[in-house]
């Protein structure tokens, strides 16, 4: 009788879970498992429909470079007239803070950067506000994919889209450095004049975690830091810049610009120490002469010359943890990312082409799922479940023996924004 009134017990805490589970997962006001708007329907039209401080969206910069605008999928002038219409300030509308994240894409690379774009939403908390620099044949394409994502999603970010451009030097040899239009982000603090941070990333990069976390080191910059990147490699034995490169580079292993925090304001109102001449030059003034000084030297183009100069300027930059850029070299030569075996890796990037070939399938894994899921699905069922039951096939490659790494931190994620999405749908109506 007493392993027959446990095993009841069992049965209905389990029972109990399974309701708190479905009645959060499938709840209809809000199907991303996420704190993206804990206020009523009348919030989230309110923040639709609001119009942004021009400080805050790049204003007349923004169209000086032939920006495109958008709000939520609709015109930015269109929101701006309503915006005429006075309003009461709610406090939620005060108190929110918008993140801007940056990408640059050419080629083949829209398919990627609406993947990258998916994961960033799907797990953060604040609004995000997009600076896309794109090709002018992509620029249509990004508009009319974004607009056909659900509403429910659409409410939570804002994005322009920019052209290739480069203030200084010749054009052409700039967007040919390294990849395709890889040195554009060089020139974010000249033309995004009206933003104060941001977070740039590559296009071959997803998010496993808020990207409020990552924004949140900003708040750790002391008073001369202005950029963050993660190192290069975590062993200068076997890392790039240690063994091969031909010019200077920042610390024991070089940094990687794939994932790069930065303070725009501070990067504009500084002078740069360089080797060119004895006084400081400002960030625009130094970017034409530095590479023409080193572009027979250097193999990795703008990111080779982000290491120069925090080599010359080690006390500007914060240099964060492997984990916010997990790459292939850190299990590929045996697991090299201490805080990423600890903690779960918390930004994936795919670098070497691993989301499209085989060579590292838990790489693949994780993109495809991102990939493929549908915004309005429950993520626990249609996203972590199978990316967990297929790492089963991954564990005897050189990335996957280490399911943890990968699947420790996104776990944990969606625990704690189903927790969140619990709590809000349990709270009791006022």
């Amino acid at each position: 009788m007493r392993i027959h009134g446990k095993v009841v017990a069992i049965a209905v805490c389990f029972g109990v879970f399974l309701l708190l589970y479905f009645w959060g997962g499938n709840a209809a006001d809000d199907p991303l498992l996420g704190e993206v708007g804990e206020g009523s329907e009348e919030d989230e039209e309110e923040d639709g429909e609001s119009s942004p401080p021009p400080s805050e969206f790049g204003g007349n910069e923004a169209e000086k470079f032939a920006g495109k605008e958008r709000w939520g999928g609709v015109h930015a002038q269109q929101r701006k007239a309503d915006s005429n219409v006075a309003r009461p300030l709610t406090k939620r509308t005060r108190d929110e803070e918008l993140m801007h994240l940056a990408v640059v894409a050419c080629g083949s690379r829209l398919d990627e950067t609406l993947t990258m774009i998916k994961s960033a939403l799907l797990f953060s908390i604040k609004k995000i506000k997009f600076h896309i620099f794109s090709e002018d044949s992509l620029a249509p394409q990004f508009e009319e994919r974004l607009n056909l994502w659900p509403h429910s999603v659409i409410v939570k970010f804002h994005f322009s889209i920019y052209p290739i451009s480069f203030s200084v030097g010749n054009a052409e040899e700039w967007k040919k450095l390294f990849k395709p239009c890889a040195a554009q982000r060089l020139f974010l603090p000249i033309i995004l004049k009206d933003v104060d941070s941001l977070l740039y990333v590559d296009t071959d990069v997803l998010f496993l975690r808020p990207m409020d976390d990552i924004w949140s080191f900003l708040k750790s910059f002391n008073e001369t830091q202005l950029a963050a990147m993660a190192p290069e490699h975590e062993v200068p034995k076997i890392g790039w810049y240690s063994r091969f490169a031909r010019h200077p580079f920042y610390g024991m292993t070089g940094v990687n610009s794939g994932v790069m925090l930065m303070n725009l304001t501070r990067i504009r109102s500084t002078l740069f120490k360089n080797s060119m001449i004895s006084s400081g030059l400002s960030w625009e003034d130094l970017l034409h002469p530095l590479y023409q000084k080193y572009k027979s030297h250097i193999t990795w183009g703008d990111q080779d010359l982000l290491n120069i100069i925090f080599h010359d300027n080690p006390e500007c930059l914060f240099v964060f943890p492997c984990q916010w850029n997990y790459r292939p070299d850190h299990c590929m030569y045996g697991s090299n990312c201490k805080g990423a075996e600890e903690e779960g890796v918390s930004i994936l990037h795919g670098n070497r082409g691993v989301y499209h070939d085989d060579k590292q399938p838990a790489f693949k894994i994780i993109y495809d799922a991102i990939h493929d899921f549908p915004f309005e699905d429950n993520m626990f069922q249609s996203l972590f479940y199978p990316v967990q039951s297929r790492f089963l096939d991954t564990v005897n490659t050189l990335c996957g023996r280490l399911p943890q790494v990968f699947l420790k931190q996104i776990g944990k994620t969606m625990k704690s924004a189903f927790e969140r999405k619990v709590v809000r749908h349990a709270r009791p109506q006022s």
